[in-house]
């Protein structure tokens, strides 16, 4: 069975509220997303006749890629109700509601870090692709948030001698990699963009991540409120590790774009062991070794 790391009936009720009440500026996330998900698909030289959008609470991914070279675009939600605009379906990544072979172009926008079953989200995804079609995604991995970790270790250390989880566990790029090949699609590509922002306090980190629909969702994270001295010496401790010399504080934010490719006849493979043409010294133009060398 797989282990539930995520409470995603929780995370459907907090993205829920927080596209409802939808603070200006909170959404910055899922824009830089959507442009880097768009770039990367213009410089795909094909035309999609059908795309699948997976993490597009407010439409912008999926408005983009449509403005490409797309035919039609399928918007679905992790999870969530009352998504902007319409035909929008509401789904669960790990168990897509379609047939095999019913897109050629997935794309999915921050919904994989919250898959229990991440291999399974991405045979998923791999399943209902057509032959030769592409899926490309972004997720939070690596050391996401390890600032915020730190702290709330640190300041639950010094209260009660414990820690409870506080931030969910982060795939890394090498990981991801082999999951892509796992799950069966052909030239996998992971890689990471590191980026550092920065904030006035840890507290407006959190309300930043509220406001995201993005604060904690861990199955087993520790129940009831969060008493406001906790906060405060999380805080503390927070600004007094990270902070820079004019008072704000840093916070890590590694994002992994994925790419890969249903199989298909047509594409390049690796060739066999021992069936190159030329031997490497003569491309090099080297002189054949002797045991006397």
């Amino acid at each position: 069975m797989t282990p539930v790391i995520f409470d995603r009936s929780l995370l459907a009720r907090r993205r829920a509220r927080a596209l409802a009440e939808r603070k200006p500026g909170a959404d910055f996330l899922l824009t830089l997303v959507a442009d880097d998900l768009a770039d990367r698909l213009a410089a795909v030289d094909r035309r999609f006749s059908r795309a699948l959008v997976i993490g597009d609470p407010t439409g912008l991914l999926a408005a983009r890629i449509a403005a490409g070279r797309v035919d039609e675009v399928v918007r679905a939600d992790l999870l969530v109700s009352g998504l902007d605009g319409g035909g929008a379906l509401v789904l669960d990544d790990e168990a897509l509601p379609f047939v095999g072979g019913a897109f050629d172009l997935v794309v999915s926008s921050l919904a994989l870090q919250f898959a229990n079953d991440l291999p399974g989200a991405l045979i998923e995804a791999r399943r209902v692709l057509k032959p030769d079609g592409l899926f490309l995604g972004v997720l939070a991995g690596g050391d996401t948030l390890t600032e915020l970790r730190q702290a709330f270790l640190q300041a639950e250390s010094r209260r009660s001698g414990g820690a409870s989880p506080r931030v969910a566990p982060m795939a890394e790029v090498r990981d991801l990699g082999g999951l892509l090949q796992r799950a069966g699609f052909a030239l996998p590509v992971a890689d990471q963009d590191r980026l550092t922002l920065r904030y006035s306090s840890a507290l407006a980190l959190m309300d930043d991540l509220k406001a995201m629909g993005a604060s904690s969702v861990l199955a087993d994270r520790r129940r009831g409120l969060t008493g406001p001295a906790l906060m405060a010496e999380v805080a503390a401790i927070y600004q007094e590790m990270f902070g820079d010399p004019d008072g704000r504080v840093r916070a890590s934010l590694s994002l992994v774009s994925l790419s890969g490719w249903a199989p298909h006849e047509s594409q390049q493979k690796p060739l066999r062991p021992g069936s190159a043409k030329m031997r490497l010294a003569d491309a090099l133009k080297m002189p054949p070794r002797t045991e006397d060398d």
